[in-house]
């Protein structure tokens, strides 16, 4: 017979790390370490009592937003997504619940070990080509994914601080599906604006607009992965960057890349919406050649 473990027990020993606040079916727990912070949303470091794994605690103060239903709306649908997703280059969801007495969403997700792909390629300047290939792949596998979801996903933000890493084994995962498009209908079109300046596709300014948005932002994460500068940061304005943008001026970054078939690479990813490859595409593509088969 197993032995019976008594919840909080291990709260009364001293040298245990406490709690802040634990889930309704206490479960989880969340402790005070914040793991990132954005406009929306708080992510803390938490605890999967039952698997004794580390978890992330995203937390949403809904009250901030009572006057602006859209952005609640949106979390939800980060939620419902999430929820519904299942892939090895995707953040997964395991929980998710709403305090109204504090007006909280609470959801939570796998966390990966190393932070955001911005932040540990920073943090690693010296990389092999090939390791950026294989990181490059593993996005790709987690838009192709997405794109060819039914119904089609549009994640529409994707840039490096929305990927993050698991560096111990060079995993990387798409996460921050908060402003992701769930698109009905053969032409996949969408109409809203929304995404990070520097990484949104000339056509996402015109509000119509497929997957291959996602393909440009992608094309752009490479060539900060590459360059280790963020595009158009010559740019003070965001209204500098969309001029640029809307009239085909690639970054000043673009330069500094030597290498001419990745210089070739980013350019097919950057093209005009019509020419661009597909993620199932460039899934094939050369520059892939000669990658372990066993990567993650």
């Amino acid at each position: 017979m197993p032995c019976a473990v008594t919840p909080g027990a291990a709260g009364t020993d001293k040298d245990a790390e406490p709690f802040v606040e634990v889930d309704p079916s206490g479960r989880y727990g969340r402790y005070s370490d914040l793991l990132g912070a954005g406009a929306v949303k708080k992510v803390y470091r938490g605890f999967d009592q039952e698997e004794g794994i580390e978890v992330a605690w995203n937390q949403v103060r809904l009250r901030c937003f009572v006057d602006d239903p859209p952005v609640i709306e949106r979390l939800y649908s980060e939620v419902r997504l999430l929820r519904s997703l299942r892939h090895g280059n995707i953040i997964a969801l395991h929980h998710v619940w709403t305090d109204a007495e504090r007006g909280m969403l609470n959801f939570i997700t796998e966390v990966c070990t190393s932070g955001n792909l911005r932040e540990y390629r920073r943090r690693h300047r010296h990389v092999s080509l090939k390791a950026l290939k294989k990181w490059s792949r593993q996005i790709l596998m987690g838009l192709d994914y997405l794109h060819t979801h039914d119904p089609c996903i549009i994640h529409r933000d994707i840039n490096c601080s929305n990927v993050f890493v698991n560096g111990n084994i060079g995993q990387v995962k798409i996460g921050d599906l908060g402003l992701a498009a769930i698109v009905e209908g053969k032409n996949h079109a969408a109409h809203s604006v929304l995404g990070t300046p520097e990484f949104m596709a000339p056509e996402l300014y015109e509000e119509e607009y497929t997957e291959q948005v996602d393909i440009y932002s992608f094309g752009m994460c490479v060539l900060e992965l590459v360059t280790l500068e963020i595009p158009y940061s010559e740019c003070d304005s965001v209204a500098k960057i969309y001029r640029k943008v809307t009239a085909g001026v690639r970054p000043a970054a673009m330069d500094k890349v030597r290498d001419p078939e990745v210089k070739d690479f980013i350019e097919r990813c950057l093209g005009s919406p019509r020419a661009r490859p597909s993620a199932t595409d460039l899934l094939k593509d050369r520059f892939f050649y000669g990658l372990d088969d066993e990567d993650p």
